[in-house]
């Protein structure tokens, strides 16, 4: 039996796990889009501004040790330079225009059983499912 499944949920635990110290410690939610946002416009200062780039250097650090130690993981995503961009691009929109990302409304909106947060979450599901039809399986892009 593959144990594929298995670091998906150890990695889930660490998300929730994550979420659930931040709001305990800081009162606040553990979004990072939020997190990223207060920090590119300026909007956090002093102890906020340096525990959001403490929590930002984990997100991309913590990949990177992983990678170091235990190699690159196997992904099936494109090489397809344009199509990469394109794609965060269109995550960057669509983090805006929901005013948080999956790690805000998914992870500690659904676990705070917010309405918002879930229905953000469904959307954002939804939008996945449809791009990968139509981008993968009808114009065969990805």
């Amino acid at each position: 039996m593959p144990l594929d499944w298995m670091w998906g949920l150890v990695g889930g635990l660490m998300i929730g796990t994550a979420a659930a110290v931040f709001l305990l410690m800081n009162g606040r939610i553990m979004g990072a889009s939020g997190l990223l946002g207060g920090v590119v416009d300026g909007s956090r200062r002093g102890a906020a501004r340096s525990e959001a780039v403490l929590f930002l250097a984990g997100l991309i650090g913590v990949p990177f040790v992983w990678h170091m130690l235990r190699g690159a993981a196997e992904t099936h995503l494109t090489s397809n330079g344009a199509v990469l961009i394109a794609a965060g691009l269109c995550v960057g929109f669509g983090t805006r225009l929901a005013n948080g990302c999956t790690s805000g409304h998914g992870v500690c909106g659904i676990s705070r059983l917010s309405i918002r947060g879930i229905v953000a979450t469904v959307l954002y599901l939804a939008a996945g499912g449809l791009t990968v039809l139509v981008f993968r399986h009808m114009l065969g892009l990805i």
